[in-house]
């Protein structure tokens, strides 16, 4: 488990510089402000996140049940909120919207905060 979340933090920093850099360079020109905002958006969370991943990695043994659905939590709330922003904002600057992505950036962010409080709930716990 704990080379998961090493393997899926590496991977995800490693796309949010890919992608960020894509964004800043490739994107400007085709993207207006708000959708190469919203894009850069995705790479910060991505990033955030990855950073996070690999310290949890590093942090926890990730052997209890809240620790494993915490984990799989943030990695798959950053695949949807991330990657359907990148849908979304691609998408718009071509002119064909992938409206069907829109539900899924919000379900991306409630995996988020419950992989955030599930590691809240572990730290209040171990206080207890």
């Amino acid at each position: 488990m704990v080379l998961l979340v090493h393997v899926m933090g590496s991977l995800y920093g490693l796309l949010a510089v890919v992608f960020g850099a894509f964004g800043a360079h490739a994107l400007k020109k085709t993207m207006n402000e708000q959708q190469l905002k919203s894009f850069e958006t995705g790479v910060k969370y991505q990033m955030y996140h990855a950073i996070l991943l690999l310290v949890i990695g590093f942090n926890f043994n990730l052997e209890t049940t809240l620790e494993r659905y915490m984990v799989y939590c943030l990695i798959m709330g950053v695949f949807l909120f991330s990657f359907s922003i990148y849908g979304l904002s691609i998408s718009a600057a071509k002119g064909k919207k992938l409206k069907f992505l829109g539900p899924i950036t919000p379900l991306g962010g409630l995996l988020l905060v419950i992989g955030w409080t599930f590691m809240l709930y572990s730290f209040v716990q171990n206080l207890v």
